[in-house]
């Protein structure tokens, strides 16, 4: 049987450029499991997590796969309908980033989880990297990109676990302002985390 990989779970609020920072350590030669892109995929046409969610709440599937929308619309109604749904999702995400741990190829694996923290994700990995930029910068990329509202964009925050408190509990962090220096930050990350498994 083959030694699990050093597990580094990657983290950041929104519009701190996960996203971005996440194929920058593919494009270095490290396997990436994305919470998001598995949730997704659990969710389309044919994914494991349809029949289950039917069971719960048929009108929530939309051409055999689910409809976001009408999810939230039966979150709102139903108080316990998150819980019936996570009951779903969890374990099948889990299962995912499991295979895909086994499946790794290398000695180091990253996990892409949006809300590491605010999960308690942290427990699961070795060490962890934050990708962080000024809260300018973050209100700038984050009303670009979507068109929502200063408001929403402040309640979508307020959700989250805050980034000054993310960066005290980072192993490693990466900062975004410049792809020049978060590609730096990465590749540094990278080579102490070389070491450390050279010295283990």
């Amino acid at each position: 049987m083959s030694q699990r990989p050093f597990l580094l779970g990657l983290t950041g609020s929104i519009a701190m450029g996960k996203t971005t920072t996440a194929g920058m350590f593919a494009d270095e030669g490290v396997p990436v499991w994305d919470a998001d892109a598995t949730v997704h995929k659990l969710y389309s046409m044919g994914g494991a997590a349809v029949e289950p969610i039917r069971r719960l709440c048929p009108s929530a599937i939309i051409n055999d796969a689910v409809f976001r929308p009408a999810l939230k619309c039966w979150i709102s109604q139903d108080h316990a309908a998150l819980g019936k749904i996570e009951g779903v999702v969890h374990p099948l995400v889990a299962a995912d980033r499991e295979a895909f741990i086994q499946a790794a190829i290398g000695d180091m694996a990253v996990l892409d989880i949006p809300l590491l923290f605010e999960t308690g994700g942290e427990n699961d990995v070795d060490a962890i990297a934050v990708v962080s930029a000024p809260p300018g910068v973050q209100r700038e990329r984050f009303l670009e990109r979507s068109g929502v509202t200063e408001a929403e964009f402040e309640t979508m925050l307020a959700r989250q676990m805050p980034d000054s408190e993310k960066r005290k509990r980072a192993d490693y962090l990466i900062e975004t302002v410049t792809p020049e220096g978060a590609l730096a930050a990465v590749r540094s990350c990278l080579e102490d985390i070389k070491m450390r498994l050279a010295n283990a």
